[in-house]
């Protein structure tokens, strides 16, 4: 269990936060001036709360109330940041050793190869850094954080600098970072589509204050908690691959319910997580007929979050899981739509776009 308490007064701005979470991927999630990196600077002993305690298990590196203030280089953290911050003299394979000679002689690490093939850099091992592209970068600083035999890493917003090509390159990175090593990793982002994909918990984060937090699924789910506002609201269905058609479509199994979408490169059997944005979902209080849309969920509308402006965001749980619809409040009116009505909620197959779909994670297992 990772435990993060902590409360510390800046002029104009007060962090007031505590955090408890599973193994995993834990996201910070907010706005930017939120805490969020205030917190993981606390983490990094690069500031000393006024009070505060950060654990993870057995591990106690701040304890304000019994003098315990590990400092930086006693927390054996792996830090991964925007930039990628390799040492431009070395190659590749060096950077990935100056990890490795910082890890403590007894210490249980991950093995070079191990670490290499995961990360898909055993080509680049004698570039130097001038050479790679920017997610390139982003694997080695990624992997040479693992080499230090960390007990926690820290992700401080590492795809912000990365355009949406390279993005979607170092995504599924994380995610076997995620499913394959067993060191808890506390991950920044102000990315509704990366916290749906890698999350384990979310802690969602507004004005210093940890508002919710929670698995993914129930977090981004909430049609009350919207850190990013209403246009990036959206839930995640956890599925399994069923079969690749010839038309170029992929068929999903979401607890019984089948889903097609664009082609998705995993095999059958695989699980992923697909973000529903709110606003690709429209709503019909009887079974539409004659429709182009392939994807139609009958469900039942839970919460009703009406907006300062024109739109709702409409909760709905279906048998696939629940869904998330961003409408007018006219529609929410012509529809009738109150609590326990009956819907169904139609998904354009070519709306989900390849980066809101990703591996499956925790869940699966």
């Amino acid at each position: 269990m990772l435990e993060i308490t902590l409360r510390h007064a800046f002029p104009g701005f007060m962090l007031n936060a505590a955090i408890k979470a599973p193994p995993g991927v834990t996201v910070l999630f907010g706005r930017s001036g939120a805490g969020k990196t205030t917190i993981v600077n606390a983490v990094a002993g690069l500031l000393i709360p006024d009070e505060g305690r950060i654990a993870s298990g057995d591990w106690v590196l701040l304890d304000t109330g019994r003098g315990i203030r590990l400092r930086p280089y006693q927390r054996r953290l792996g830090y991964i940041f925007q930039e990628g911050r390799l040492f431009p003299h070395m190659t590749v394979r060096q950077n990935l050793g100056y990890g490795a000679w910082f890890a403590p002689k007894d210490a249980p690490r991950e093995k070079m190869d191990h670490v290499v093939d995961m990360l898909g850099i055993g080509p680049l091992l004698d570039r130097r850094p001038a050479a790679l592209s920017g997610g390139e970068k982003q694997r080695v600083a990624i992997g040479r954080a693992l080499l230090s035999a960390p007990r926690l890493i820290l992700a401080d917003e590492p795809l912000a600098a990365l355009d949406e090509e390279r993005k979607a390159e170092i995504l599924p990175y994380f995610e076997r970072l995620r499913d394959e090593v067993s060191i808890p990793i506390l991950y920044v982002s102000h990315s509704a589509t990366e916290v749906a994909r890698l999350a384990t918990t979310v802690a969602v984060l507004e004005s210093g204050q940890v508002v919710r937090q929670g698995q993914a699924a129930e977090v981004l789910g909430d049609p009350a908690v919207l850190p990013m506002g209403a246009r990036e609201a959206g839930a995640i269905l956890t599925a399994r691959v069923v079969a690749h058609h010839s038309d170029g479509l992929t068929e999903l199994d979401a607890k019984n319910v089948p889903l097609f979408l664009p082609h998705i490169d995993r095999k059958p059997g695989e699980m992923v997580r697909v973000r529903i944005a709110a606003h690709d979902v429209m709503l019909s209080r009887n079974r539409p007929e004659g429709l182009s849309a392939l994807n139609i969920l009958p469900g039942v509308a839970q919460e009703i979050h009406l907006g300062e402006g024109p739109g709702a965001i409409i909760a709905i749980e279906t048998q696939a899981g629940r869904l998330l619809a961003r409408i007018t409040r006219r529609s929410v009116q012509a529809l009738e739509l109150v609590p326990g009505a009956q819907v169904h909620a139609i998904i354009k197959t070519v709306s989900v776009a390849p980066s809101a779909i990703g591996g499956g994670g925790p869940e699966k297992r």
